[in-house]
């Protein structure tokens, strides 16, 4: 199961370094992220390798976890329409999608409403 960490930092310099520091220092690999930040505060979503690992390491260093969540991880081809075509997939089944980033090696994080439904649609 993959595993999509949120949380929530204050827009200062060096942030980004005390979360790979953090991460880093627990042996856990970031296997995909996607942020984003207003003038005071941000939000960061972090694939890992180890979320236990992980959710121990932030807490140590103060980091505020807003939640985890099991994500789907699609290995799509980089062509054009290759996210149309299993974005339309998930919305024929009702799905939504609610979270959608690039990890490692090209693969798509999906974060969907049911992800049971979400599956199904993916493997048809």
């Amino acid at each position: 199961m993959a595993t999509d960490i949120t949380l929530h930092f204050d827009n200062r310099v060096g942030t980004l370094a005390e979360l790979g520091e953090a991460l880093g220092n627990a042996g856990v690999n970031i296997e995909g992220i996607a942020a984003a930040a207003d003038l005071d505060e941000g939000q960061v979503h972090i694939l890992v390798d180890d979320e236990a690992a992980a959710l121990t390491a932030l807490e140590a260093v103060n980091w505020h976890v807003h939640g985890s969540r099991e994500v789907l991880l699609l290995d799509l081809e980089n062509t054009p329409g290759a996210l149309g075509q299993a974005a339309r997939k998930l919305a024929d089944a009702g799905v939504n999608i609610d979270l959608i980033y690039v990890a490692s090696g090209n693969r798509l994080v999906v974060g969907a409403d049911d992800m049971d439904k979400a599956k199904a649609a993916l493997s048809a």
